[in-house]
């Protein structure tokens, strides 16, 4: 048996912990992951739906995150992103799809992410995960199909009426609430406490927990409120952009000089 690969933001999930993840949408340096680790980040979630970032850069990230326990997670384009394979063979251990409004599209996230039987995810080797070891495919393709997280994002009030069953499709790890987008979505943006969506997470909840996956949340920046979200079952939050992070800090030093 080579080297066996796990996922530590998997495992934290698997044992009923809170996981926290920092969005990057403006650093593009290796050094966003240690970070995120020293400011108590589980993943990072790297937006690349509204960010540019190169492939080569994605794959830097990726590799210093591996390297120091941080999960590298990345949210692609969309269903079709031509990209999800290629970024999960380079260090990628998790995948966001936004926008998922059908089982199917959930099913094809599967397809493409997990290997067979689970899904059709074209095999290859020299896998990063395991150091480039030479890795019998027998051993290599189980291994990776429990440590690839797939999260499916509920954006649209479609989306949301098909929650249940695209919580059943066997392969999603995460059920995701895109709290902004749904809000637009409902008419109601930016109000983060209107009954509507606190419904609509709290449905997402018992459609997670009746399968056996995790409810997620994002987008929702108030701290109390995600608190409160993890009495609910809550587990997958990311907490803020390293944008919001860095302005909120930056502001209020600059701020506390300048006051008399």
């Amino acid at each position: 048996m080579g080297t066996r690969f796990t996922n530590p933001l998997k495992e934290k999930l698997a044992r009923g912990e809170v996981a926290l993840g920092m969005s990057l949408r403006l650093a593009r340096s290796p050094d966003i992951a240690r970070i995120a680790k020293t400011t108590g980040h589980d993943f990072i979630f790297i937006d690349t739906q509204h960010s540019i970032f190169g492939l080569e850069t994605l794959n830097n990230i990726a590799q210093t995150a591996l390297a120091i326990g941080v999960a590298p997670v990345v949210r692609v384009r969309g269903i079709d992103d031509p990209d999800v394979s290629l970024l999960l063979d380079n260090g990628v251990t998790g995948i966001v799809y936004p926008d998922i409004e059908t089982p199917e599209q959930a099913q094809k996230a599967v397809d493409t992410c997990k290997f067979a039987p689970i899904g059709k995810r074209s095999v290859s080797g020299g896998y990063p995960m395991f150091d480039f070891a030479p890795m019998p495919l027998s051993e290599a393709m189980p291994q990776l199909n429990e440590a690839t997280l797939v999260v499916c994002m509920i954006e649209t009030r479609a989306g949301l009426e098909n929650v249940e069953a695209i919580a059943a499709v066997p392969g999603v790890d995460v059920i995701h609430v895109g709290t902004n987008d749904l809000l637009v979505n409902m008419g109601k943006p930016g109000q983060f406490d209107d009954p509507e969506i606190i419904a609509a997470q709290d449905r997402v909840n018992v459609a997670c927990a009746a399968n056996g996956i995790i409810a997620g949340c994002g987008g929702n920046r108030d701290v109390t409120r995600q608190k409160g979200m993890t009495a609910k079952g809550v587990r997958f939050f990311t907490t803020q952009t390293d944008i919001a992070f860095l302005t909120s800090a930056a502001s209020a030093w600059t701020k506390a000089l300048r006051e008399d």
